[in-house]
């Protein structure tokens, strides 16, 4: 099920993507990039032919971000123009090159002629637009400099554009994978960013690390800018942020606790919170700073460590009267009662407190959190659903994207959970046709968040369970591409991706490739590995060790209170129990198991549970009350049911027919003999749908048997053909054919 998001951490660079940064003694200056961007500006002017409209256009688009950003090498600084305006590009390489390639004085009368695109009645440029002011500034940074420093300007210049002629020559020979390596390397310079270049460069790669984690740097390339930026500024508290949420993308615990207390000590040691916040601002710093390290310490299961820190968050908080910390402290309270004891009582105070203060972020989430606990509780989905109602209500009232996303990836969740396939994707279809309400830029994915990944992955695995494995397999494809291995979320598709590929080898009968898949399962899950792993022992009829295995994790998961896996674990000790022929001991098992599954509400577990009881009974000699009880399972596993339990379903009641069969009269038995080999035929479509080969062997046994019955000689000897290739193909379970109805 999917888990309620738990990012209520303070964050003070953003504001619906904007970081609010400020970089202190950094000033305009003039680099080889800066004087390449003022050709292009000056080129654009005199450009002969005009560019057309759309090129126009697409330049226009092209230099706010050149402007703004940090440098780049010459060569991406040409490839991006290209692609706007090919002969502009042509224009722009071969000004720079005479540039270079010249004298000192050709430097000097280029700055001293860019004062002419200010002249006349209409202008080219206006002073006070972006790029008149990016004029401006460049020339009066360019005149206050001394003689020394404008050779070296003109030194550096030629070294920029020579750098760019020896990487064109080996551009040439390179691949495409490793030009798009080189360019991610490339991206910034490596001297010292001006304010403005630092503020826009924090603003987009946090947005982009909150909206397409995709188009931000790679972890290691942002951590050495970011290192590169703190070399100059050391005290640049967004920038120690930044690294603190970049250190989390990778787990890194070491990191992300080190750059968040220096973010908090840079923060105090500047005076920027008491500037903003008055005397309360060391203060606001000091409780914020410990309830960050509280959420962290909880993101990564120190639960007690984080216990101490909100104690002490709490205690600064109270002193301060600051209600809003002192619910964010007691909402985080809640998750970490919840990891003990799954209490709701501290739940449900601070809903009521959040709704009190004013905060419907931490009072939807609280709601959503509520939600999530009935439904593991057995609640109704009716009265979920209204829970729910209310907190989309807050949603949209107050415009919070983020947690719509999160409230329908758990209503698919809790359909998921219950068992109705179908509502789980008319749900997920909902939130993959939603736009965000979120601003953000041009070619930036608006969905690449933990919600989207949630409901992608149940897509996934909805598709596996009724047979379409290539469907299956293009959106996980689409999640390795929208959540690369280094992201955040990328644990999500990788452990679907590894049970979606076990139980596809599962059902092909490869136990060897399924047992190969069982360690990736084991470090993404360690108790879904387990159960994996008692599943492989099973069908390898290593009983003795499943066994063991599964008694172990039946008393681990009662202690953890999981519910769902509890039943899981019950229906392997009864089939267990029936691979030994020991259907009565089974009996109380899955007695045991239906009973929990009622409670909890879990219909796909209770349907699965009533076929193993219904197969006890046909065993036991009493088809008629097998039949009995699968027409009470048969509809809700047809309707919502995976292919696999469908066709159980139809092969099981094809046996208690055959079996109720015995005592008819002839012509009677004949009838019921006809419908048993339709309702196989159902079942083969079905298990065919999954290569369920082992099944597909089954059921062609029992045809062959039914029309040899029956006297039709040429479809008994078409069944027994293909019951032959798959018996050859297969190994041998060591237990009649006839005793497995799945």
């Amino acid at each position: 099920m999917a888990s309620v998001h738990e990012s209520l951490y303070f964050n003070p660079m953003m504001t619906n993507g904007v970081v609010h940064a400020n970089v202190f003694g950094s000033k305009d200056r003039v680099t080889p990039h800066r004087i390449a961007l003022l050709v292009l500006v000056a080129e654009l002017g005199r450009a002969a032919p005009r560019p057309g409209l759309l090129e126009q256009r697409r330049l226009h688009r092209l230099l706010l971000p050149l402007l703004q950003g940090p440098d780049m090498t010459l060569s991406r600084l040409i490839k991006a123009i290209e692609e706007c305006c090919p002969h502009l590009a042509s224009s722009v390489q071969i000004r720079i090159k005479l540039m270079a390639g010249g004298e000192l004085k050709d430097m000097e009368q280029f700055f001293d002629d860019l004062s002419e695109v200010f002249s006349g009645t209409e202008p080219e440029v206006h002073k006070t637009s972006v790029i008149g002011l990016f004029l401006r500034h460049m020339n009066l940074a360019y005149n206050k400099l001394s003689f020394s420093q404008v050779y070296k300007l003109y030194t550096a210049l030629q070294l920029y554009f020579k750098n760019n002629e020896k990487k064109s020559e080996g551009e040439m020979e390179m691949e495409k994978e490793e030009l798009e390596e080189l360019r991610e390397e490339d991206i910034p310079c490596n001297g010292p960013l001006s304010q403005k270049q630092a503020e826009y460069f924090l603003s987009q790669q946090a947005s982009l690390l909150k909206n397409d984690e995709t188009k931000a740097l790679s972890p290691a390339s942002l951590q050495r800018e970011l290192n590169n930026l703190l070399k100059f500024n050391p005290d640049f508290a967004e920038a120690h942020y930044l690294s603190y949420l970049n250190s989390l993308r990778v787990q890194d615990v070491f990191s992300s606790t080190h750059s968040l207390l220096h973010y908090f000590d840079r923060l105090i040691l500047t005076g920027a919170e008491s500037k903003s916040n008055g005397d309360e601002g060391y203060g606001r710093s000091l409780r914020y700073a410990a309830l960050n390290l509280a959420t962290l310490h909880c993101r990564f299961g120190h639960y007690q460590q984080a216990e101490l820190a909100l104690q002490e968050a709490m205690r600064i908080a109270q002193e301060s009267n600051d209600h809003v910390c002192l619910q964010h402290c007691l909402s985080w309270l809640n998750i970490l009662e919840q990891k003990k004891s799954g209490s709701c009582v501290l739940l449900e105070h601070s809903v009521t407190k959040a709704v009190h203060f004013g905060l419907p972020y931490l009072a939807s989430l609280g709601i959503q959190s509520l939600v999530q606990q009935r439904a593991l509780a057995g609640k109704t989905a009716s009265k979920l659903m209204d829970a729910l109602k209310d907190s989309d209500l807050l949603h949209w009232k107050h415009s919070l994207s983020e947690l719509i996303d999160i409230g329908i990836a758990q209503k698919t969740a809790i359909w998921r959970l219950y068992g109705h396939s179908t509502m789980a994707v008319q749900q997920a279809q909902m939130l993959l046709s939603m736009n965000s309400l979120e601003a953000v830029n041009v070619g930036v994915q608006q969905n690449s968040t933990e919600s989207f990944a949630v409901v992608l992955c149940h897509l996934a695995e909805l598709h596996a369970e009724q047979g379409y494995f290539a469907a299956a397999s293009e959106i996980l494809k689409h999640l390795k591409e929208r959540f690369p291995p280094n992201s955040q979320h990328a644990r999500l598709w990788m452990l679907f991706d590894q049970k979606i590929q076990f139980d596809r080898a599962m059902n092909d009968g490869k136990y060897h490739i399924a047992n190969s898949l069982v360690p990736g399962i084991t470090a993404l899950n360690s108790i879904e590995g387990v159960y994996r792993k008692a599943l492989v022992l099973i069908a390898q009829n290593q009983m003795t060790e499943a066994h063991k295995l599964l008694q172990k994790l039946l008393i681990h998961c009662q202690k953890i209170k999981n519910t769902e896996m509890v039943i899981r674990v019950l229906l392997s000790i009864a089939e267990l129990y029936r691979g030994s022929q020991c259907h009565t001991i089974a009996l109380p098992v899955l007695l045991q198991a239906l009973a929990r599954s009622r409670e909890y509400r879990l219909q796909h577990l209770a349907s699965e549970t009533v076929l193993n009881l219904a197969f006890s009974q046909l065993i036991l000699g009493i088809p008629e009350q097998a039949l009995s009880i699968l027409n009470m399972a048969i509809e809700p596993i047809l309707a919502h049911g995976a292919v696999l339990d469908k066709g159980a379903a139809m092969f099981l009641v094809a046996k208690c027919q055959i079996a109720s069969a015995a005592s008819y009269s002839p012509q009677k038995k004949a009838e019921a003999l006809e419908s048993a080999i339709l309702n196989l035929n159902e079942a083969k479509t079905y298990f065919a749908k999954v290569d369920c080969k082992e099944q597909l062997r089954d059921v062609f046994y029992l045809q062959a048997r039914l029309f040899h019955s029956l006297g039709k000689t040429q479809e008994r000897n078409q069944c027994a053909m293909h019951f032959r290739q798959l018996d050859q193909e297969l190994p041998a379970r060591g237990v009649p054919l006839i005793n497995g109805f799945k």
